[in-house]
């Protein structure tokens, strides 16, 4: 598997990436980019609008035109989301695979030959300028005739010797200009086979894949339904986020989808410009209206996930999906963030295909597919997922008891970092399994940055925990920080825990304020030690003497 690190600094959003071809990989890639970029673009020119319009705010007409635009923005938001299925509905085309081919040229033109520069005329003996005067005063003054044949000869051999250097120097200067376009068309001509051997290996990889996805082989047919799923376009206000899993021996697919908040959802009604106040009355939707719009918003998105990977399905190596749509949002009652599993919905092919999409209540109908959910999804009401990611990951290694060899003269700086991992790991199980947690460490080799993980099957608090663990000597960079948020996207978890011997710099706790992350230095690892029972100690003096920080990781 390869994988790629995406950030876009305008929309503050980072997402890591994976997937089996490192070409297919560099596709998503840049769909992800491009479709980021678009966002953004509608965001600036939403912003600029905004500004234009803010300029003649003090004119009537413009504050009346401004309402007028508000209530056609807010109304057209509001309708798209009403027809989020719909709008799907009405794209029935089979998955183009050969769009995901290259069909651009090398960017550089093929250079150019220098033109032929007009060369002047050889000057001739005859032409009448180089000719003597011929009047009597030839005949009368002796010698006046041979004088002037010399002075004609004269200018006639001055003008060829200009014309001769004249000629010598372009043919100079032509002979360099064909010899660099001659460099150039070879260098252009090596960079074009290159960029067109490159262009056939990447496109032969869509060729692969796609012969790979008709053998219903798992890693291809995970790549195929993220590309469906990417492929469908929704409001700004989805996370455009999932994670998948898929038993191929059974056909069945697992999809954990990323759902909006409902306070995501656009609330603003109509708007109305009041002369006698000069202001712009705005009129909301009623909280129940609110609530009605993200139910439906909700159920529409469940049937339309389904719909849109069973009808690309040309392989028929999808039998069953199981959709587990995730929320992360405040907690009303606490005002802290929280995550839950709202909807779960689970439906094998031949029972939807028979479902008249066009037709349906989509409520009543994800009812009828026996969908677990409450009966009002806005209240974030968690159930169980009828059927979990698989959380068997090959990544995980047995336990290895290290806390119990840990004493008070062991320097945590300086033990293996393996080491170090399994007493992170250890730490964490003793901390998090009095609830009915479950703590497992990754393998080294395999971890995608992942040192441990923690899962806690409590539906409504519960949730998947990556944690980190540095063995450092060294003040802990903001990268690092940077990366395990990326992780903990990536991994669809709930928090990261960033562990480590020595401390985090200004940059780091800043990064992480407001993210779902945890940093834990070396003097919050130790009193977690002491909590369970055993003392340490870190000397980070002692572990670089040791040479530990030439293999920090």
């Amino acid at each position: 598997m390869f994988y790629m690190d995406l950030r876009h600094e305008g929309l503050k959003k980072y997402r890591r990436i994976s997937g089996s071809a490192e070409y297919v990989l560099k596709q998503r890639a840049q769909a992800q980019l491009d479709a980021w970029e678009e966002q953004w673009q509608r965001k600036c020119e939403l912003e600029q609008k905004r500004a234009d319009r803010q300029k003649v705010a003090n004119i009537f007409e413009s504050k009346k035109v401004k309402a007028q635009q508000l209530t056609a923005e807010a109304q057209s938001e509001i309708e798209n989301l009403k027809s989020t299925l719909a709008s799907s509905l009405r794209n029935q085309n089979p998955f183009d695979w050969e769009s995901l081919k290259r069909i651009d040229q090398i960017p550089a033109a093929s250079p150019v030959m220098p033109p032929e520069k007009p060369l002047s005329i050889e000057p001739l003996r005859t032409d009448p300028k180089f000719a003597i005067t011929k009047d009597i005063w030839n005949w009368l003054i002796p010698g006046l005739r041979s004088r002037r044949e010399e002075a004609a000869a004269q200018r006639y051999d001055t003008a060829w010797s200009s014309w001769h250097a004249e000629m010598r120097e372009l043919t100079r200067i032509r002979d360099e200009a064909l010899a660099e376009y001659e460099t150039k068309l070879i260098d252009w001509k090596r960079k074009k086979t290159e960029f067109d051997r490159q262009k056939q290996i990447e496109n032969e990889q869509v060729d692969q894949l796609k012969t790979r996805y008709l053998t219903k082989d798992h890693d291809a047919v995970v790549d195929f339904v993220n590309f469906v799923l990417f492929n469908s376009k929704y409001p700004d206000l989805f996370p455009a986020e999932w994670q998948l899993d898929f038993i191929s021996e059974a056909g069945m697919l697992i999809i954990d989808y990323e759902l909006p908040a409902l306070d995501a959802v656009p609330t603003l009604k109509a708007a109305r410009y009041v002369q006698t106040r000069d202001a712009i009355d705005q009129t909301f939707l009623k909280d129940g209206e609110v609530a009605q719009l993200y139910d439906s918003l909700m159920y529409q998105t469940c049937l339309r996930c389904l719909h849109e990977v069973f009808q690309a399905d040309e392989a028929e190596a999808i039998a069953s999906i199981t959709f587990n749509g995730w929320v992360n949002f405040i907690d009303k009652a606490v005002g802290k963030p929280a995550r839950a599993c709202i909807m779960s919905l689970q439906s094998t092919k031949a029972a939807f295909q028979q479902l008249n999409l066009e037709a349906v209540d989509p409520y009543r109908c994800f009812r009828a597919l026996k969908g677990v959910g409450s009966s009002k999804l806005s209240g974030m009401a968690a159930v169980v997922p009828i059927l979990r990611l698989n959380r068997n990951d090959d990544r995980f290694v047995p336990a290895h008891d290290v806390i119990n060899s840990v004493s008070e003269a062991t320097n945590v700086a300086a033990i293996p970092w393996e080491e170090f991992e399994y007493l992170v790991r250890d730490i964490f199980e003793k901390e998090f399994s009095k609830n009915g947690e479950e703590v497992k460490i990754t393998r080294a080799s395999r971890d995608h940055g992942v040192d441990a993980v923690v899962f806690d099957p409590d539906p409504i608090r519960g949730g998947k925990i990556v944690i980190q663990a540095k063995r450092y000597t060294n003040v802990v960079g903001v990268s690092a920080v940077r990366d395990l948020y990326g992780t903990v996207i990536n991994e669809g978890a709930n928090r990261g825990i960033l562990v480590t011997t020595s401390q985090y710099g200004p940059e780091s706790y800043d990064f992480a304020k407001d993210k779902p992350i945890t940093l834990l230095d070396g003097g919050n690892l130790l009193s977690l030690l002491d909590k369970h029972g055993h003392r340490a100690r870190i000397d980070l003096a002692e572990a670089k003497q040791l040479g530990v920080a030439r293999e920090e990781r």
